[in-house]
């Protein structure tokens, strides 16, 4: 009998907040084996274990978890970014980056960490100590730390705001300690955040941004590889920062 996956699915499913009946509807089976499960008197197959996973929404390196706590293999690897068989995936993020310029755009992964850039980058780093550009760039510390871009942030709240609102986000559909640490260390560099202010577009949070080129208002769009069959592929992010207003585009296009 496997101890871990009753307790790890009923964590998952209330974090979810689904009944027992609601997870047995979505998977293909019954409320009565869901209690089983959870109360370890039933042991899951794997097919079961994989269509559990994927009711529950969970990212492929909480389902390799789930697997694991049921005495399976992992059933999605997790390739390094150095590892030639990332080549092609790397290369086309590059492209597409690339291809964002005049515009700023940035991949990382799920911890903020910078994984490739373009170089309209340049503008938005302008200032930043040093040490907080050496490997491994985190860009959610970059962003607010007090001698990362924070200063230059005109409407640090609202921006903080955003970026702390995305991160809490985040925690709560996938629970990580690495990322848990990190939310406090940010929470701890931003004012105090209140009502949205007068930036505020209605659809998205603009930042706006003192540069030596003039003042940038600039919306971002995260895109992520929503097929991925590998963990860390599936866990990259790209970022993209686009001009909300015609100064911003035409400064950048500069």
């Amino acid at each position: 009998m496997v101890s871990g996956f009753g307790p790890a699915l009923k964590g998952w499913r209330e974090r979810r907040r689904l009944s027992q009946l609601e997870l047995a509807l979505r998977a293909g089976t019954t409320q009565r084996h869901v209690s089983f499960l959870e109360g370890g008197r039933s042991i899951p197959g794997r097919g079961l274990v994989l269509r559990v996973a994927e009711s529950l929404e969970l990212p492929l390196r909480e389902r390799n978890g789930l697997l694991l706590a049921a005495g399976y293999a992992p059933g999605f690897p997790e390739t390094k970014l150095d590892d030639p068989t990332l080549k092609p995936v790397l290369d086309g993020m590059r492209r597409l980056l690339d291809g964002h310029r005049p515009y700023p755009a940035i991949v990382v992964d799920r911890h903020g960490v910078l994984v490739a850039r373009n170089d309209a980058l340049d503008l938005l780093f302008e200032d930043v100590a040093p040490e907080l550009l050496e490997e491994p760039v985190n860009t959610l510390r970059l962003a607010l730390h007090p001698k990362g871009m924070a200063p230059r942030v005109l409407n640090l709240a609202d921006w903080a705001r955003h970026i702390l609102e995305r991160l809490t986000q985040e925690i709560a559909h996938a629970p990580d300690e690495k990322l848990t640490a990190l939310l406090a260390e940010l929470e701890g560099y931003v004012p105090e955040p209140g009502p949205p202010g007068p930036d505020h577009l209605g659809f998205a949070v603009p930042m706006r941004l003192s540069t030596s080129a003039g003042e940038l208002r600039l919306i971002t769009a995260i895109t992520t590889f929503a097929t991925a069959a590998d963990v860390t592929v599936s866990e990259l992010k790209l970022e993209t920062f686009l001009p909300a207003d015609a100064e911003t585009a035409a400064i950048l296009t500069r």
